[in-house]
């Protein structure tokens, strides 16, 4: 009867049946219960959240940068996911107007540079056929040399 009401999701199995049939078996949640209670005697005014984690040295550039905490010591050693992705995602806006500035400046500098080639006559064209003419120099010299040595 209570495996037709709870069907075939193991989770809700563990969660409402085997702690009511099995009292021994759910020792899980008494555990997670006691680490809970080592993290509030850890810190007293802190209650433990699902989605708190504690933050990387690159979490906490992170959140500095984003401009959420002042220094890196002003970081708890817990903050919750939300503050976290928040932080990122501004982060990562940042970093894309910083490339939308650099192609920018690299687009205008490519367009100077190419107006003063042109205005020096300096010419993918023409560099072209210089290039093609020491080839061509080097090949009748090798020619030349070729001829005049008998074997």
């Amino acid at each position: 009867m209570l495996g037709m009401l709870l069907g075939r999701s193991p989770r809700l199995w563990q969660r409402v049946a085997r702690p009511v049939l099995h009292p021994a078996r759910a020792v899980g949640d008494k555990a997670k219960g006691a680490q809970d209670a080592a993290l509030q005697t850890a810190d007293p005014g802190y209650k433990a959240f699902k989605n708190d984690r504690r933050p990387t040295n690159f979490d906490k550039k992170v959140l500095v940068w984003a401009g959420r905490f002042k220094k890196e010591e002003d970081i708890p050693k817990h903050i919750s996911s939300e503050v976290l992705d928040a932080a990122r995602n501004s982060v990562r806006i940042k970093v894309c107007y910083i490339m939308i500035a650099l192609t920018l400046l690299g687009c205008l500098a490519m367009v100077i540079t190419g107006k003063e080639a042109a205005k020096k006559d300096h010419t993918l064209l023409r560099m072209n056929i210089e290039k093609k003419a020491k080839w061509k120099a080097e090949v009748e010299k090798d020619q030349e040399a070729a001829v005049g040595k008998p074997q």
